[in-house]
């Protein structure tokens, strides 16, 4: 497989000129495929991604939330941003900054429910919002494994979308 011109000059970080010869730095670059599989195993941890709604705790789902959104910035400084990976890590981190936003805009209570809770149209607003967050992500997580051939934990498999069925005929 040939490197082309750019993907080396990318990896060019400068020029030594010493009085006698030469020389080139070079930092070898991350690999798509290394950092969707750490991040594939990140999200595999995130219950807040999969774990059944009427369990969840909404403070702990929005510190994870925000966890994952810091990952995904952390993982996005590694990447040429126009890769499909980064395309794809972008979208899952707007998807996480939409779900603060919208938890934000609701009344504070709603994000310090305890487990033993009334249902009331806040909190309904936020698990809705978390099934929305829960399907982009899982939407995506789903082309990154498809695409960098990754296997990935059941439970996070559970937000992927369902195959479609072949027509019978």
């Amino acid at each position: 497989m040939k490197i082309s011109f750019r993907e080396i000059a990318n990896r060019i970080t400068g020029f030594d000129i010493p009085v006698v010869g030469g020389g080139l730095s070079w930092n070898p670059p991350t690999l798509d495929i290394e950092v969707a599989k750490r991040l594939t195993t990140f999200l595999e941890d995130r219950r807040a991604l999969y774990y059944p709604y009427e369990a969840e705790t909404p403070d702990y789902v929005v510190r994870s939330i925000l966890e994952i959104r810091q990952r995904l910035t952390k993982d996005l400084e590694q990447l040429d941003r126009n890769s499909p990976l980064a395309k794809s890590l972008r979208a899952m981190r707007a998807s996480c900054r939409k779900f603060l936003n919208h938890v934000e805009a609701r009344t504070p209570h709603a994000v310090y429910l305890h487990r033993n809770r009334i249902w009331n149209g806040d909190e309904a607003d936020f698990f809705i919002a978390l099934g929305e967050l829960r399907a982009t992500i899982g939407f995506l997580a789903a082309q990154i494994a498809a695409r960098y051939e990754i296997d990935v934990e059941e439970s996070l498999a559970t937000i992927f979308p369902e195959p479609l069925e072949k027509e019978v005929g």
